[in-house]
């Protein structure tokens, strides 16, 4: 069996068609919430706090949680031309952070869009026990800056 592959917004998104993705997402996404109840029971809300797996990869976990959610990820052809608007994802400066930029093709408004978006992006990842901070980078670029909350009970 293949691994599961996220979709991240920086490159294509990977195969399959629609319906056979969207479960793909979802069993991936069950999987995530299975290993947070178990790697998190002595927490208050065990599937609100990023287990281990999620503080390595980061950019995985976070790829996953919007996609499930139904937020829909950008992508790009063989030479690299945006072809869907969406959240695009990549490393951010800090260790275990992420980097999320709401990015479409040319003319298709993803920068006027990208406010509502990042906000949308941003409430979907808190309330899975992720912190998010919108930034503005040049030319009043947003982009969100995401990382786990700290671990352990006594954050609930």
């Amino acid at each position: 069996m293949a691994e599961f592959e996220v979709a991240t917004g920086a490159s294509g998104i990977p195969g399959g068609d629609d319906r056979g993705r969207r479960a793909a997402v979802q069993t991936a996404f069950e999987g995530l919430l299975q290993i947070r109840r178990l790697m998190n029971a002595d927490a208050a809300d065990p599937e609100g706090v990023p287990a281990e797996w999620e503080r390595r990869q980061p950019v995985r976990a976070v790829a996953l949680a919007l996609e499930a959610a139904g937020v829909p990820p950008s992508a790009t052809d063989a030479e690299g031309r945006r072809t869907a608007t969406g959240y695009c994802l990549g490393a951010a400066e800090g260790a275990g952070m992420v980097r999320v930029e709401w990015l479409g093709p040319p003319g298709s408004g993803a920068g006027y869009a990208a406010e509502d978006a990042l906000r949308n992006c941003a409430a979907v990842l808190r309330r899975l026990g992720w912190e998010a901070l919108e930034y503005r980078g040049p030319r009043r670029h947003r982009y969100l800056e995401v990382e786990p909350t700290p671990a352990g009970p006594s954050r609930r």
